[in-house]
Parts: C-alpha cells; structure tokens; sequence
C-alpha cells in the first residue's frame, strides 16, 4: 500500500487535484466527493502506467503545505 499527498484546490469552475509526488498526475470535478474519487482513480492509472514501461514508481517524499499571505 502507498500513500501520496494530494492537494484539493477550490477553483472557479469546481474542484482541482494534484499530486505533487507523481507529476503530471491531475483530476478535476464539479463537486469535491467527485475530484477525490477521481484523483484517487488517477493515481492508480499512473502508477500502472509507470510499471506497464517499467519505470520506477516515485515513494512519497517530504511534503510540505503552507499558506503564505502576501501584502
């Protein structure tokens, strides 16, 4: 089992999930319950893409999350 950080991000037209980990690896959806269903369907489709080309499959690294205000 692996664990990968994802960033839910609020946008104009819905929802928008990255995952910082797996470049590339992006989902978008109208509700938040949709963008996590499929991120996480995303995830697996990209990690099962890497392993098909037999390319190594990125470990979770540190990840670090912070809100910066700028005036």
């Amino acid at each position: 089992m692996r664990t990968y950080t994802v960033i839910i991000e609020k946008t104009a037209d819905g929802y928008c999930a990255s995952v910082p980990t797996l470049p590339g690896c992006v989902a978008m959806a109208n509700t938040k319950a949709e963008v996590e269903t499929l991120v996480y369907e995303a995830i697996r489709f990209h990690i099962e893409g890497l392993i098909e080309e037999h390319l190594p499959v990125p470990e979770e690294h540190e990840t670090f999350i912070e809100t910066m205000v700028i005036a």
